[in-house]
């Protein structure tokens, strides 16, 4: 499915992915939830990411704190207190540095159970879906709509943070399994 330009589609990309990440996770073997996640080998798999997550449990909670980011950030800006615009991302990271934020996002969730994890993304996936009703379709994709949204629109950081990064996990574990077997 392409990225989505417009409300439907957003909700729609969403809960399709979600679900074609939940049902691949739940059809995964015991041998590939039990094996770490290890791509050293595979030279064409630089990205950092490849190398922080070693499990299921990473993947979900890095996908439930950066709901937790597109969240704080739409609360904070359109709040009633909302006057100085909060940035998407935490004052000391940029879209240059956002990694080391993974990699604390990851330290901070090494003792979080896979059961707690799926739990806190179920919670916060139904709420970042919930959040984007609240928003017209106008609202979410018309760049520069929200003065706090910078150059592009808002249905860009749902599009992000749902469907896209659930892409993104998808791919990862697929990688994982066939890398693992049976």
């Amino acid at each position: 499915m392409p990225r989505a330009r417009n409300k439907e589609d957003l909700q729609k990309s969403a809960a399709e992915n979600y679900s074609k990440m939940l049902e691949l996770i739940s059809k995964m073997t015991e041998n590939q939830m039990n094996t770490p996640f290890d791509f050293s080998s595979d030279p064409s798999k630089k990205e950092a990411h490849w190398n922080r997550d070693k499990n299921v449990r990473d993947i979900l909670v890095h996908l439930y704190e950066w709901h937790q980011l597109l969240i704080k950030f739409v609360e904070n800006n359109t709040g009633k207190n909302s006057a100085p615009v909060i940035s998407f991302l935490p004052p000391d990271y940029s879209w240059k540095t956002y990694g080391a934020m993974n990699i604390e996002i990851w330290k901070r969730h090494q003792n979080t159970s896979l059961d707690t994890a799926r739990q806190l993304l179920d919670e916060s996936h139904k709420k970042v879906l919930a959040l984007a009703e609240g928003f017209t379709n106008e609202e979410l994709f018309t760049k520069k709509y929200f003065p706090w949204t910078g150059t592009t629109d808002l249905g860009s950081y749902f599009v992000s943070t749902t469907a896209s990064h659930y892409d993104w996990a998808i791919k990862k574990i697929k990688a994982h399994c066939k890398k693992v077997g049976e």
